[in-house]
């Protein structure tokens, strides 16, 4: 499991993708299915905390009075 903290919101969600690949495979052991659960939870928390502070960040900027409309 490689530096979950420092990963972009693309690396994290790429590795997830890849984590749900292997606990789709009927091959993967209990072990592994394990250890993998728990990077894939690690990952999806790593994600949802990036996209929490991007939220945050287009918040910050409607406040200024920046905002945009997104829906066009």
């Amino acid at each position: 499991m490689s530096n979950i903290e420092n990963m972009t919101y693309e690396q994290a969600y790429s590795r997830l993708e890849e984590v749900l690949r292997a606990l789709e495979d009927k091959s993967t052991g209990l072990d592994k299915s394990l250890e993998m659960y728990e990077e894939g939870i690690a990952l999806y928390r790593r994600c949802k905390a990036l996209l929490d502070e991007a939220e945050m960040k287009v918040k910050k900027f409607n406040e200024l009075g920046l905002e945009e409309d997104f829906e066009k």
